[in-house]
């Protein structure tokens, strides 16, 4: 499709493409209800290769990088300002945030998807380029919102357990105290 245009024009079409796709694919992300993001769904759950998300720490070294990469704050959106005060992250926060992880997820690897349309319509060492930058700007990302997910489950897991020990304390300590 691009074939025979000057390296100009290739370019500017591909950064057109890229910003269509990736603006549809946001459209398509915020206007998505929040159950088409549930962490259960086949394409959100845990691989056994990932082992819990030890296979991104230990082999992508995930902590060294993803703190140094931009992110998207929305101006309305989902706000992560409760992970500084751990006191207020309740469960209802965590499931929350779960889902914008699964959001986040959806949105960055259908965006990777539009390297394979850059193969297609471009010359190959034009179409190489352009898909190696297209999934060099979403697969960190991808990866990132799966790495999150595995620590906010462990986190609610953790705050499960202390609030059923919490209510059964509160029990014993209720059935304790003397009637009057």
């Amino acid at each position: 499709m691009l074939r025979g245009l000057s390296g100009i024009q290739i370019l500017v079409w591909n950064m057109v493409i890229v910003a269509i796709w990736h603006v549809t694919v946001f459209i398509a992300c915020v206007k998505l209800p929040a159950s088409y993001f549930d962490e259960t769904k086949p394409r959100f759950r845990a691989r056994d290769w990932e082992r819990g998300g030890r296979w991104y720490k230990d082999t992508l070294r995930i902590n060294a990088w993803k703190d140094r990469i931009p992110q998207y704050a929305a101006r309305n959106g989902f706000s992560k300002e409760h992970l500084e005060r751990p006191d207020d992250l309740t469960i209802d926060y965590i499931n929350e945030f779960i889902m914008e992880t699964c959001r986040g997820e959806w949105m960055h690897l259908s965006g990777a998807l539009c390297a394979v349309l850059l193969l297609v319509i471009n010359p190959i060492g034009f179409g190489l380029l352009f898909a190696f930058l297209n999934l060099l700007g979403n697969l960190p990302f991808a990866a990132i919102q799966r790495y999150n997910r595995f620590r906010l489950q462990t986190l609610r897991k953790r705050r499960l357990r202390t609030q059923k020990g919490t209510v059964a304390s509160a029990a014993v300590t209720a059935s304790a105290s003397p009637c009057a």
